[in-house]
Formats: structure tokens, C-alpha cells, sequence
């Protein structure tokens, strides 16, 4: 058996400690904030990101990135995007080319437009070329960790990689399918969010099931253009990282971004919802990097640019759904 570090200690960074826990002989989890991490040593319990769900006994928390590191043989960054290349750059000492890394963050990094394990292996290059892995697909935390059937999808070029790490972390309840397009998944695992938000504006608004699954069925055929144009494959995104991804978390209750689009249409500004919130909504910060990606590559994502309309532009999210609703008749 062996130890792998978990980077970032937010309600998936916790719950992936917990489901994994079984496989292995030792989890260091890194907890940026240090009373957090006090805390969770004394009650083994993350409570503010995944409380009522408890640490097993070969978890330990741990506040130094160094420390978190030793020994380990896979590395999974579960990191919020904004602080990814920061955060791999304060590692980068203490990588060793052995390691394996799964990047398990769902966003884009905006100044770039990188994808997350393209921010990575940017960063860990400087020293050695990194073997990275993408895991996604459709994943409460909470569902995860209290050990309900979940079914996700370990990606990368690398077969071997990914072979490995599939046979490492799947068990009773975890259960891991390969891919070999880590650039549909990452796509899909972001601009997932951006469409969550926009069903949960529908769900504000208080319009029905038949608004909810247009929104759904259009929002994946523009997730499907954009990652095609980057170079993934149309069939990822009716698998688990695409399609299974996007439905959960445009129908699901514990979806923070489909939250902040029904608390959107209720009118309250954005500022004040972010600002209320315990946990990072990727969406949000992923809506603007999108719209720039959909630039570069001449490709059409009306409903994301609408969103960009509600943050950037002011726009009230009726008359968002109204735009979307008057826009010039397509064949599907």
C-alpha cells in the first residue's frame, strides 16, 4: 500500500481523504488554515467544510506543505483554480519525478485560460516532465464521503497512469473508469459550473422541468463545441465527466453553483452571495475565462456569455433568460 498527499482540504479535498482512506496506508491532507487543522486533529472532523463526516485514523491533517509531501507516491491537487499555480510553485521543492499527480480541481485558470493540469504541468516542468491525471464526473462531497455508489473518471493521455491510479483508488464505493482525453474532461468539469448557475436562475425565476431540461441539453451541445474546438472528443461528454457531471450539478440541492443562480434571480447582487458563502462556487470565476476561450477558438456558448452578461455587464437574469429565448432560429 502506498501514501499519497491530498492538497487542499475543502469538502472534496476531505471527502477524497475519507473514500480513500481504505486504500492506503497513509493520507496527509493539507489544510491551509491552521486552526482548522487543530481542530480536525482534536475531533477528526473537518467542521467547517464537511462537517458530521469523520476523519479515518490514518488521515492526518497537516499545515506544512513539506511535511504533507514526504514520502508520498501520488500527489492529487484538490485545490480552489485561483490558487493552483501558486500552490504547485510552493511544492515544486519537493516533487521527485516518481510521483504521480492527479488534478482533481474543476475550473480554468483566468489570466491564462489553462486548463488545470496544463497549469501544472507548466509549473512542475521547470523540474522534471510531471505524469498527471484527471479526476472528474458527477460528485457531491457529502454523498461521496458518506459512502454512497459514486462513479467517476480518471483521464490522461498516459494509459498506464491512469491505468494505475484507477486500480489504487477504486473500491466498494468508488468505482473509476479510464479515459484518454483529459481535455473534454477538464472542459466538461468546468464549464459544468457555468451552466449550473444558469439552471439555478431558472429555478429562482420559478420556471419548470421543461425550461431546466432545455437549458441542460443546450448548455452540454455548447460544453461539446468548445471542448471539440480545443481538441477533445464529442464522446467524453456523453460519458460520466460530461453529461453525467452536468446533470448533477444543475439538478442537485448541494450544488453551490446552481445556488448561486437561484439566489441570483431573487435578486441579490453577486458580491453578496460570494461573500456569504463558506465555499468557493468555480462557475462564477470560470464564466469569464470561458467567454474568452469561446473568443479564441470563434466558437459560439450563448448561455455562458449570458452569464458573463448578469456578472460583468449588469444584465437582470430575466432578461438574460429572455435574450437567450429571442436569439436568431438554429437547426439543433
Amino acid at each position: 500500500m502506498t501514501r499519497i498527499a491530498i492538497i487542499g482540504a475543502g469538502s472534496w479535498g476531505t471527502a477524497l481523504a475519507i473514500v480513500l482512506a481504505p486504500r492506503f496506508e497513509r493520507i496527509r491532507l493539507w489544510v491551509r488554515e491552521q486552526d482548522l487543522a487543530a481542530r480536525m486533529i482534536a475531533t477528526r472532523v473537518n467542521d467547517i467544510f464537511l462537517p458530521a463526516c469523520e476523519l479515518p485514523g490514518n488521515v492526518e491533517p497537516e499545515c506544512d506543505l513539506r511535511r504533507a509531501l514526504e514520502d508520498a507516491s501520488i500527489v492529487i491537487g484538490v485545490m480552489p483554480s485561483r490558487f493552483a499555480r501558486s500552490l504547485y510553485a510552493a511544492m515544486l521543492p519537493d516533487l521527485k519525478a516518481e510521483m504521480q499527480f492527479v488534478s482533481a480541481t474543476k475550473g480554468l485558470e483566468n489570466r491564462t485560460l489553462l486548463r488545470m493540469s496544463e497549469v501544472a504541468q507548466e509549473v512542475i516542468s521547470q523540474n522534471f516532465p510531471p505524469r498527471i491525471a484527471v479526476l472528474s464526473g458527477p460528485t457531491f462531497a457529502r454523498e461521496v464521503a458518506r459512502g454512497e455508489p459514486t462513479a467517476v473518471v480518471i483521464s490522461s493521455e498516459d494509459r498506464e497512469l491512469a491505468e494505475s491510479i484507477q486500480h489504487a483508488f477504486s473500491g466498494p464505493t468508488f468505482r473509476l473508469y479510464t479515459n484518454d482525453d483529459p481535455v473534454g474532461v477538464e472542459v466538461a468539469a468546468a464549464l459544468k459550473n457555468v451552466i449550473a448557475i444558469a439552471a439555478g436562475v431558472c429555478q429562482g425565476l420559478g420556471l419548470g422541468s421543461n425550461s431546466i431540461a432545455a437549458l441542460i441539453t443546450r448548455g452540454l451541445a455548447e460544453i461539446t463545441r468548445l471542448a471539440v474546438a480545443m481538441g477533445g472528443r464529442p464522446r467524453t461528454l456523453s460519458g460520466l465527466a460530461g453529461l453525467g457531471d452536468l446533470v448533477l450539478t444543475c439538478t442537485g440541492d448541494l450544488s453551490r453553483n446552481r445556488s448561486v443562480g437561484i439566489e441570483l434571480a431573487k435578486g441579490r447582487k453577486l458580491s453578496e452571495i460570494v461573500a456569504s458563502m463558506t465555499m468557493i462556487a468555480e462557475g462564477v470565476e470560470t464564466t469569464s475565462a470561458a467567454v474568452d476561450l469561446a473568443r479564441k477558438f470563434n466558437v459560439d456558448l450563448p448561455i455562458t456569455q449570458q452569464m458573463d452578461s448578469i456578472f460583468r455587464g449588469g444584465r437582470s437574469p430575466r432578461e438574460a433568460i429572455r435574450e437567450l429565448m429571442e436569439r436568431s432560429l438554429k437547426t439543433e
